[in-house]
């Protein structure tokens, strides 16, 4: 610095000018002062709580070690189930023919095979078709219903709804998601005309949207309750949501 008095440059520490000894006040260069940021409460694995309306993107909590755990646990439950169920039409065929001795047993135990046999199937084709390797993303382009009979190779035919979601994937191929009255109608409900979307089968409610803020709710993977856009985690199970 300088000296006020006669100007002489002098050490920035110094208390009295060298050459006049006038006295001289030291100056300081005002430090910015730094404020603590708040902390987020943080989930073992992936992010902070996100609350609020979310912004537009794909969420990665697709991984989130809680997900991914229950998903396991709802794969376990629906193993446990059809080993359970599969060999029920066998010993039925089997029980029937021992009471009431009108099948014979080798028969019964045919007949009963077959039947478990296509449970078999039916589960293992569920298992494969909810692998995470079949997800895909994908935007809707075209909506549709018409009525189909329920029974038609029956003289009563009864006519129900049937709901047509047409989609095309990124890689442009065309995919008609079906559903029937009757029975859980949730992408035509859900998705609407250009919304963009990835399907996750391994899920419970496999669709999320790209653009949440328009989604008139978040659906639990887990559970599937429906919850509001700007919860973090689903108020039934608690476990994080995708957003």
């Amino acid at each position: 610095m300088f000296c006020p008095d006669c100007g002489t440059q002098i050490s920035d520490n110094s208390r009295f000018c060298i050459r006049c000894g006038a006295p001289v006040q030291p100056q300081y260069t005002a430090q910015p002062q730094y404020t603590a940021q708040p902390q987020q409460p943080m989930y073992a694995g992936n992010g902070a709580v996100r609350t609020g309306i979310p912004a537009p993107g794909f969420s990665d909590r697709v991984y989130h070690p809680e997900i991914i755990a229950a998903v396991k646990r709802n794969k376990r439950a629906a193993g446990i189930f059809a080993f359970f169920i599969v060999p029920l039409p066998f010993a039925g065929f089997v029980i029937y023919s021992k009471a009431s001795g009108d099948m014979e047993l080798n028969s019964a135990m045919i007949y009963g095979g077959i039947v478990s046999a296509v449970f078999l199937l039916f589960a293992l084709f569920g298992f494969l078709r909810d692998r995470a390797s079949n997800s895909y993303e994908a935007v809707v382009t075209d909506k549709k219903t018409r009525q189909v009979s329920r029974n038609k190779n029956s003289d009563d035919r009864h006519l129900i709804t049937e709901y047509t979601t047409v989609v095309t994937t990124a890689e442009g191929k065309k995919k008609k998601i079906v559903e029937h009255e009757g029975s859980r109608i949730i992408a035509y409900r859900y998705l609407q005309m250009g919304d963009r979307f990835r399907y996750h089968p391994q899920f419970n409610f496999p669709y999320e949207l790209y653009d949440k803020s328009k989604a008139p709710y978040i659906a639990c993977v887990s559970c599937g309750k429906t919850n509001a856009v700007t919860e973090d985690r689903c108020q039934k199970c608690g476990i994080p949501l995708l957003k």
